[in-house]
């Protein structure tokens, strides 16, 4: 009889199925590692969580083209786009530590460490960061440390066990055999042994009469179950255990939540109301945008990963620099202060020609002019460094926050406290400038300087120092794209030249004459005003629509294409429709 043996494993997909599982104890690990920084994060700094710190230190170090990309491209959504991308990176190196580490965990080991160093520095080089920053990436670290070693361990035991158990069954040496009188050379066939099935081991007859033959048994293999159980249990803990601590620290973290105090507030009434909206501020065109814009539909375009949650009890404002009088003032203190209501259109300096980063809205705040006379600034000063909870800074023209226009520490936002998106407790407002130079939300500090002396966040980035709003104007309907039915075709938009107020708005169809469109009326210069053309009797075919706004000035918008880089984009803009 032949000795049967089993199959040996191919030592390709020995390899294979190593890497697969040192993958998956390097993604459980860093799992576990996110989890508890994440945790620990709630439980001490919000801001410290380990992914956060990262993505805002990705954000810092993004060259401007690509910033500008994922604005344009992502819009509002372009920091949880970044957040994704963050966690898909820590995965992908996760997945190379994890195999080096099922091979030898030091390396493994040390490639976690190097990832952490990252992280702690990109924690401390926060604005703002305290030794409290690098408690969630430490915590977070060792948490990862800990799992990838269990994790590797029983990873190690299941594979060296499916390995034995595929390899063939060792030979084992057998007496010599020794006939006895009588015996034949060959055994008879037994009854039943031609159907007996092959098992695996080394199989022979059973003891024969007169023969010092020893029976054999099936050989037992080392069994994998065991050891695959374990390494299961393992990755089950550790999936759980970053789960918890991911929610955990999420809901730890909304102790910090300001919704409470944001509903508790009650505003003065203000010293300096807006008047009431003149008849025909709106016009009846369906799909044209509101003179004032919902909140909740207000642009967003920050650098804050995570949004400041600053209370109000808490909050100061401090004025200091080149002052002779260095200013104070708690929120309190800022509500007794006369305040000013009135409507001011914002614009974020990304917008492209006809984009959607712009909006109006009804502001109430303090005068920002009369907290700084108040403080005195001194000859030569021409900047406000302005500083944000969160370390973002921007730079204001101190001449024209002084020169007579509603600049506001704002406050409120048509009619409720300032969202937390938008800047509570306290933003500034500053009509004619873009944003970057001038709407600092959450502010806590402005510093009296120079434009020599202090380059603001995105100036250091290659904008303008200064960022005057440039006379533009939108197409709203019909929009780009759209098909509409032959005959009168409504074309409708907005223009805006804040603090310098829209005086025509023209349009034109496949470059041909312009046509003065109707303007609807507005309250004063520093907000964006809604207009209408109708183009009678539009023939079929497809068309090309472009509008042109002439400020109060007499300065009309240029056709001539610019990008948003590096002070705003120009051009006109432009709708192709088909007309059927």
């Amino acid at each position: 009889m032949t000795a049967r043996t089993g199959h040996a494993g191919s030592p390709a997909r020995a390899q294979r199925a190593g890497a697969a599982w040192g993958a998956v104890c390097g993604v459980l690990a860093a799992a576990v590692a996110m989890g508890v920084g994440q945790l620990l994060a709630g439980l001490s700094i919000p801001a410290a969580s380990p992914v956060v710190a990262v993505g805002q230190a990705a954000i810092d170090l993004t060259p401007q083209p690509v910033k500008n990309w994922a604005i344009s491209s992502f819009g509002a959504d372009d920091k949880n786009v970044l957040l994704t991308g963050v966690v898909v990176v820590v995965f992908l190196y996760a997945i190379v530590v994890g195999i080096v580490a099922l091979r030898r965990l030091s390396l493994g080991m040390a490639g976690l460490a190097v990832f952490a160093a990252l992280g702690l520095a990109a924690a401390l080089t926060r604005p703002g960061a305290s030794p409290g920053y690098v408690l969630p990436t430490l915590g977070g670290a060792a948490a990862g440390a800990f799992a990838l070693y269990w994790l590797v361990l029983q990873a190690r035991r299941m594979t060296e066990a499916s390995a034995s158990s595929a390899a063939p069954a060792p030979a084992r040496e057998l007496p010599p055999i020794v006939f006895g009188d009588g015996d034949q050379l060959r055994p008879p066939d037994l009854p039943g042994e031609a159907d007996a099935p092959d098992l695996p081991g080394e199989m022979v007859a059973p003891d024969l009469p007169g023969s010092n033959v020893p029976a054999l048994r099936p050989q037992a293999r080392p069994d994998a179950g065991p050891a695959r159980r374990a390494f299961l249990y393992t990755a089950g803990a550790s999936v759980a255990a970053a789960v918890v601590a991911e929610i955990g620290g999420r809901q730890l973290a909304t102790r910090h939540n300001v919704t409470a105090a944001r509903n508790a507030i009650r505003f003065p009434r203000p010293a300096d109301p807006a008047p009431p909206l003149p008849a025909g501020v709106s016009l009846s065109v369906p799909g044209i945008s509101p003179f004032i814009t919902p909140n909740s539909q207000f642009y967003r375009v920050d650098t804050a990963l995570l949004v400041p949650e600053v209370d109000p009890s808490n909050w100061r404002l401090r004025i200091h620099g080149m002052v002779a009088r260095e200013i104070d003032v708690t929120f309190g203190e800022l509500l007794r202060r006369p305040l000013i209501e009135d409507y001011i259109t914002l614009c974020c300096v990304s917008n492209p020609v006809g984009g959607p980063y712009i909006g109006n809205a009804k502001w109430l705040g303090a005068s920002l002019a009369s907290l700084l006379r108040e403080a005195r600034p001194r000859a030569g000063a021409t900047q406000l460094l302005c500083t944000s909870a969160d370390g973002f800074t921007s730079g204001t023209p101190l001449a024209v926050v002084l020169d007579g226009r509603d600049a506001l520490v704002a406050v409120a936002m048509n009619g409720t406290a300032l969202p937390v998106n938008h800047g509570f407790p306290a933003r500034l407002v500053v009509p004619g400038l873009y944003g970057y130079v001038s709407a600092c939300k959450w502010v806590t500090d402005i510093e009296v300087t120079t434009f020599q002396a202090a380059s603001a966040y995105w100036i250091q980035r290659g904008w303008s120092q200064q960022g005057p709003i440039k006379t533009e104007s939108r197409i709203d309907v019909p929009a780009g794209g759209s098909s509409v039915a032959a005959g009168r075709v409504t074309v409708a938009g907005v223009a805006w030249a804040q603090h310098k107020g829209i005086d025509a708005v023209e349009v034109r169809v496949d470059k041909g004459p312009w046509h003065p469109a109707t303007l609807a009326t507005v309250p004063g210069i520093d907000t964006w005003r809604q207009w209408v053309w109708q183009w009678e009797d539009a023939p079929s075919g497809s068309h090309l629509i472009e509008a042109r706004a002439t400020d109060k000035t007499g300065y009309t918008q240029t056709s001539l294409q610019e990008d948003v880089e590096p002070n705003g984009a120009s051009g006109y803009p432009s709708a192709q429709i088909t007309v059927r």
